[in-house]
């Protein structure tokens, strides 16, 4: 990790990848990821962390299966929402987005428990930004 900052227009400029987050700093025993994301991921579980989300560009909706029912959250640039452990739910951008995420080190983007992975979505735990 780097000592000095670092600009989050240029960490998302270094990679075209989709889906496939670059750690950016740790805070703590939590990786910052960033991402660039379109279309669908999949639906996945992470058992005993929340997943913390910020839109950096464009929008992203999140599905979530719920007790009470199956909603899908909208979020716009700028926007921030935290998947709460143990809840199932599907990332996607019909549009495109870039976004932040905040989660324990070592996380799976695919969580825990998850549908079959297409080959486009790279399951890491978040590759090292490269600048």
């Amino acid at each position: 990790m780097s000592n000095e900052p670092i600009a989050l227009g240029e960490a998302l400029a270094s990679f075209d990848a989709l889906w496939s987050p670059r750690l950016v700093t740790r805070v703590n025993d939590y990786g910052v990821r960033v991402a660039k994301v379109a279309g669908e991921h999949v639906w996945h579980v992470h058992d005993d962390t929340d997943e913390f989300f910020l839109v950096l560009d464009g929008a992203l909706r999140i599905s979530l299966r719920e007790p009470a029912g199956e909603r899908t959250v909208r979020l716009a640039r700028g926007d921030v929402f935290t998947v709460p452990r143990g809840t199932p739910h599907k990332p996607h951008a019909p549009e495109g987005a870039a976004i932040l995420m905040v989660e324990r080190t070592g996380t799976s983007t695919v969580g825990d428990r998850h549908d079959d992975v297409p080959a486009h979505v790279d399951v890491t735990t978040g590759h090292a930004l490269r600048l």
